[in-house]
């Protein structure tokens, strides 16, 4: 079974939060990366977010709509055979891949979603990108062993 590593940035660390983008990797190489332009707003963002996440979006490059990223996402997802998805915050991340998926809801050939004891917590913060594709990378490379 294949395995995926999940990361979001959101609007809040708070159950109002809004998905800004999503990123989805594998160690084989494939990657689903979205930044969301529709569905939050600058207003909607803490502090943290506005200073930290928000500088690193490409939205000319990755931006999508959400009625678009849902069926993108959902597509990618089907097309990899059997598949869990693996995290370190799916408490708030799973719900915002099922919120973005919508109506599609979860293609068959994924199984099962895992969470993963805090594989950052070694890591100093200026480590962490708090960037979706980048930190679902990292979260790769410390659950598979890359470079260590």
């Amino acid at each position: 079974m294949r395995t995926l590593y999940i990361d979001t940035e959101f609007t809040q660390l708070s159950p109002a939060r809004r998905l800004i983008s999503l990123a989805l990797v594998d160690a084989a190489g494939a990657e689903f990366y979205v930044e969301l332009n529709d569905g939050w707003e600058l207003a909607d963002c803490s502090a943290f977010v506005v200073e930290i996440v928000l500088p690193q979006l490409d939205l000319p490059r990755h931006g999508r709509s959400r009625a678009e990223a849902g069926p993108a996402l959902h597509a990618f997802l089907a097309g990899l055979g059997e598949l869990e998805v693996v995290g370190d915050a799916l408490v708030w991340d799973w719900p915002l891949l099922l919120e973005l998926l919508g109506p599609l809801g979860l293609p068959d050939n994924v199984r099962d979603c895992r969470q993963v004891d805090d594989p950052f917590a070694a890591l100093p913060e200026e480590a962490i990108p708090h960037h979706a594709l980048r930190d679902a990378r990292l979260l790769r490379d410390l659950c598979e062993g890359v470079g260590g």
